[in-house]
């Protein structure tokens, strides 16, 4: 029997030999901590001056910054005897970039959760509900893995929190199992279609694609509504939500170490967004 295996993605011809010239400049140990010196070096910095740092020879600095002037990674300017060299602000990105290419991480993502389960109804959160919003939302602080909070905010807190288009339950059998909900990260003007979501199932429901129901409709409410961005911090040891989110197109920025405290034990999270193919 065969196995029909997901087809692979193929990186266009210039780009791979265009990162394949950065990285094999890179290759040389002296190169990459003398692009770090002079990257950590806002004004510039001589290469006299690199020459001190790294402990080469004039010559052979010269030689190692000419490379990385060839590939564009710093920027030469000769003042008066002396050559400064400039980091090229450019690969600050587009190095990270490059990385991010190779690997895959910007490959087109999921729009949001397959396979919703039909027995799922999601709708938008009634007066009614928030008694069973509450119990779930301490349900998840129980566990240790859903949030920093130690108690329950109350009603009016959450109320004035989220934004009231964007907060959804999940019922199965005309019960509320689990709910969804959306909060402005700033005021400010500019990050008008940012928000932080977040997402709990009821202890007794996980499991059945609750969570991937609430998801579905988050993420396909927030882009008919404009909202370019939806961001998540997530425990480390939360790896079934982790998982969630990634299914509806959030990618992993990066790890926020030793950011909180719960019960005097020091926790990671991790760090996630979702952006908007509409926007």
């Amino acid at each position: 029997m065969s196995i029909a295996l997901p087809r692979a993605q193929v990186l266009p011809s210039q780009e791979a030999a265009t990162y394949a010239e950065w990285f094999a400049c890179l290759a040389e140990p002296v190169r990459v901590r003398l692009l770090h010196a002079v990257a950590t070096s806002p004004s510039g910095i001589t290469v006299g001056a690199l020459t001190e740092i790294l402990g080469t020879s004039q010559s052979t600095t010269s030689h190692h910054v000419r490379k990385l002037a060839d590939v564009g990674f710093v920027n030469l300017v000769k003042q008066g005897t002396a050559t400064i060299v400039t980091v090229n602000e450019a690969c600050c990105a587009g190095l990270p970039h490059a990385a991010d290419a190779v690997m895959g991480m910007l490959a087109p993502r999921p729009c949001c959760p397959d396979e919703v389960p039909a027995d799922v109804t999601v709708r938008a959160l009634e007066p009614g509900d928030w008694p069973a919003v509450r119990r779930i939302y301490g349900e998840g602080i129980a566990t240790g893995l859903a949030t920093f909070e130690t108690t329950v905010p109350s009603r009016a807190s959450l109320d004035a929190k989220w934004l009231p288009e964007h907060r959804w339950v999940a019922e199965i059998d005309g019960e509320v199992v689990g709910w969804t909900a959306v909060a402005p990260v700033s005021t400010r003007d500019s990050y008008a279609g940012v928000a932080e979501s977040a997402v709990y199932v009821a202890e007794d429901h996980q499991g059945r694609g609750v969570g991937k129901a609430l998801l579905h409709k988050q993420v396909n409410a927030a882009d008919a509504a404009g909202l370019w961005t939806l961001q998540a911090s997530i425990i480390t040891e939360n790896r079934a939500s982790i998982g969630l989110h990634h299914s509806a197109g959030y990618r992993t920025v990066g790890i926020r170490e030793r950011i909180a405290q719960l019960d005097g034990v020091w926790h990671d999270t991790v760090f996630l967004e979702r952006r908007s193919p509409v926007r």
